[in-house]
């Protein structure tokens, strides 16, 4: 049998074990396909809040009724809470220990940004419609 210095393997055959979970691949993927899709978003809604700093309700509501602003914000809200979900679930995995609070903590984490991107749909539906 070959020792591990001198493994037949190649180093393609060895990373598609995907580690000691045999999971993971997809979560990872996402977390960094999310990132690199906030890099736009963020500049753009950076730019619409420096815009509209100190700006009246009325003008920032017709600035998201346009329907490119209105489908950025929402791209940009759902995106983030995404982001967000898989990141901090990522850190109850990793250093929540006990299973139930990790199982609480996990939920608490989706009901937590599901009741987030609602509201947040709603609101931005609200002045785009």
């Amino acid at each position: 049998m070959a020792s591990p210095k001198t493994s037949l393997r190649t180093p393609l055959a060895r990373v598609r074990g995907l580690g000691a979970a045999k999971t993971g691949t997809g979560h990872f993927i996402a977390l960094r396909t999310l990132a690199v899709a906030l890099v736009p978003l963020g500049l753009w809604f950076l730019w619409a809040v420096i815009a509209h700093a100190g700006a009246p309700y009325a003008e920032v509501a017709a600035f998201l009724a346009h329907p490119v602003n209105a489908g950025l914000m929402l791209l940009f809200v759902v995106t983030t809470l995404w982001h967000f979900r898989l990141g901090f679930e990522e850190v109850i995995l990793d250093y929540v220990t006990h299973d139930g609070l990790k199982v609480a903590a996990l939920l608490a984490n989706t009901f937590f940004t599901a009741i987030l991107a609602v509201a947040s749909i709603f609101a931005i539906l609200k002045l785009a419609l």
